[in-house]
């Protein structure tokens, strides 16, 4: 059963080296200068562009979301990182759909990794989701090496589904599921 209790209110949850928070306001233009920049825009596929006005009217609207979960990945100082989501909740299959975006100053450092365990134990233990799944374009290895890192495992590839810059690419299905992911988290010592 899903624990509706746990997307509302938007939780914070902290790790070794980074926060996640409920994505507001005060996160819009971190979120809008993100939406800008080409790197992000191919390894995510965005073709459309927004403007600052809608990316606030965006965050100004999570906190009200009772079928999803948005965060913005923050350091431990409050410097933003990104933003993460789970998305299209199905409830009776207890899964939702994941993804990611951090600015390219996050990226490599391990950031995404920590952001990605974070959500995940939240998922499967405080929400009571059982699968959680995503797609990556085959154009981006670091973050599909981050994702088999936290646990996701591949299930499948869209061929040839993506077409940017004049190339196609692959689609990569991945899902993660509560039963592997208690299997591979350690337990605490006793004391």
């Amino acid at each position: 059963m899903i624990n509706d209790a746990a997307l509302l209110p938007k939780p914070t949850l902290t790790g070794r080296h980074l926060r996640l928070v409920p994505l507001t306001v005060r996160h819009a233009e971190h979120f809008w200068h993100a939406t800008q920049d080409p790197e992000i825009r191919r390894l995510t596929g965005a073709r459309r562009e927004f403007t600052l006005a809608e990316i606030e009217e965006w965050c100004t609207t999570r906190a009200d979301q009772p079928d999803r979960l948005d965060l913005a990945v923050e350091d431990l100082d409050g410097g933003y990182l990104g933003e993460l989501a789970l998305i299209d909740l199905d409830r009776d299959n207890r899964s939702a759909a994941f993804r990611i975006a951090l600015v390219p100053t996050a990226t490599g450092r391990g950031p995404g990794t920590e952001a990605i365990g974070l959500l995940l134990d939240h998922a499967f233990t405080a929400i009571g989701l059982h699968r959680v799944h995503l797609e990556v374009y085959d154009l981006n290895p670091r973050a599909q090496r981050a994702y088999q890192k936290a646990g996701f495992t591949l299930e499948g590839r869209l061929r040839e589904s993506h077409h940017w810059d004049g190339h196609w690419h692959d689609t990569l299905l991945m899902a993660a599921l509560s039963t592997e992911h208690r299997a591979a988290t350690p337990t605490p010592a006793a004391t």
